[in-house]
């Protein structure tokens, strides 16, 4: 099955009210101010996912202003993975049917996120926990992400690439590529560093 293609890069480190002055000069408009934004990751039982090492996920987000269901499947010739994604009205019923059919949940997540919009790309600042903030640009073609990174004063050669493992990796040198966030059953604001990422500061 043929799938979309989310096009986007990371840009790690970064003083969001720094990235705000740049987007505010470069004429962006703010659509949504930073919120909280939780999410539950899915498995089938024999954690095929997992096992895969994220390469797909099933996720389930509560973003504040909607609730969305989401795949993503990562391939090995590019960058950037493939998703579908569509909206559901209720968190909790969702959850049920996912449980329903046999899924099971393996990680509780909560991050926060602005969003801005810069010409025809989406801008997010993006908080999660034990992480240095970070951007995120997403596009219709990298020819449009690369422009509104310029505009912002980035370095194309300093884009990342991937989940929000890839931020963690540079954060945390030590992780390998059975390492990631997704191993730690609750992802929560407030909390202490999990033991789980201790060993790989």
């Amino acid at each position: 099955m043929d799938l979309p293609q989310e096009i986007e890069a990371k840009f790690l480190q970064v003083n969001h009210d720094d990235i705000r002055a740049s987007l505010k000069k470069a004429g962006a408009t703010l659509v949504h101010p930073m919120r909280l934004m939780r999410r539950n990751l899915f498995d089938h039982p024999d954690d095929r996912y997992k096992k895969a090492f994220q390469h797909e996920k099933l996720r389930l987000r509560d973003e504040g202003d909607k609730l969305t269901i989401n795949y993503k499947k990562k391939s090995s010739d590019s960058p950037y993975v493939h998703e579908l994604e569509t909206t559901v009205g209720s968190y909790d019923d969702m959850k049920q049917i996912l449980f329903a059919i046999g899924f099971k949940t393996y990680s509780y997540q909560e991050s926060k996120r602005e969003t801005w919009h810069l010409d025809d790309v989406e801008v997010v600042l993006d908080e999660w926990p034990w992480l240095d903030t970070y951007i995120e640009i997403e596009g219709p073609s990298e020819p449009a992400i690369q422009a509104a990174a310029k505009k912002l004063g980035f370095d194309w050669s300093g884009a990342y690439f991937g989940s929000v493992d890839t931020a963690y990796r540079a954060q945390y040198p030590k992780m390998t590529k059975e390492d990631s966030i997704a191993n730690v059953a609750e992802v929560r604001f407030g909390d202490p560093l999990p033991e789980y990422f201790k060993h790989l500061q």
